[in-house]
This record gives C-alpha cells, structure tokens and sequence, in this order.
C-alpha cells in the first residue's frame, strides 16, 4: 500500500469514500445532508493535508491533517480518517493514521488530537488506543446519533 498527496484524479474515489461516510451521520459531527461539493471541500479544504491510501491503482482509503487550534494551540494537529467499506477490517486505517504520525511530526506538530470521537465507533474507541491514544475527556451525550440518540464523544490525544 502507498499512501500518498491527493490530487484532483483521486476526487471521484475520495468522494465515493468520504460521502457515503458522512451522510451515515454516525460517525462525524458534522451536516450529514451535505452535496458532494461540499464534501470535496470539507474534506480537502485548504486547511488541510489531504491524502490517499492506494492499493494496486485503487484507492482504499483517505486521510487528512490541519491544525487543530490557532495561536497558543496550533502545535497540536488533528486528523480524519475513512477507509473504504470494500476494504474495512484490513488494518488500512491503522497504516494511514501510523503515516500520519510520522507526517505531522515532518509537519512540525508535537501533539494529535481527536476531538469528537464517538464513543459508539468501536472501530475507532479501539484502534486509537493502540496506537498511543489516551481518552483524556468524555462528552457525555454530546453527539445525537441517527439511531441511537443522544452518545457520548471522546477526546483523545497524544504526543508525537
């Protein structure tokens, strides 16, 4: 697998990943009724480092780094990752998120945080761990679940 820049060619493949994704609305805080424009631009917004995970020409997944806060806040970094359903459950996310600590360290970040993770993604309450996130807050039912209702959100966070 290479993980590597996004460019304008990976639209459609990072748009047939993320949107799916975030019109779910049970994984991401944010406007599940968005247009694929919108999509493309949240994902790939300026304020971001957007890049694709890709296997034998395909991409399998996608990932993005910005700065979490202004000022005082902005050596910590934050990151979004989604894998795509084809390829779920074959440790793509782990090897973008193990890439995008190496990147955001290049980047001159010194720290990573999640901020709204949602505590019913056991993918993710899981996997993050694993890779030396610590649950430093707990949301409680901060997040409105299309089929659950109210769920709490973590905060997780780590040193590079």
């Amino acid at each position: 697998m290479q993980i590597r820049p996004a460019t304008e060619q990976d639209v459609p493949a990072i748009l047939d990943i993320v949107a799916p994704t975030l019109r779910a609305g049970d994984t991401y805080a944010i406007d599940s009724n968005m247009s694929d424009d919108d999509v493309i631009a949240y994902w790939m917004g300026k304020d971001k480092v957007t890049l694709v995970a890709e296997e034998d020409g395909e991409i399998v997944g996608t990932y993005y780094i910005r700065q979490n806060q202004g000022g005082g806040g902005s050596h910590v970094c934050n990151c979004g990752y989604m894998t795509s359903p084809a390829a779920s459950g074959r440790g793509i996310a782990r090897r973008m998120c193990e890439d995008s600590l190496i990147r955001a360290k290049e980047l001159g970040y010194r720290a990573m945080q999640f901020n709204f993770v949602i505590a019913s993604n056991a993918a993710a309450v899981h996997l993050w761990p694993t890779l030396g996130f610590e649950i430093v807050g707990r949301l409680p039912d901060a997040f409105m679940h299309p089929t659950l209702g109210e769920t709490d959100a973590l905060v997780m966070y780590r040193k590079l």
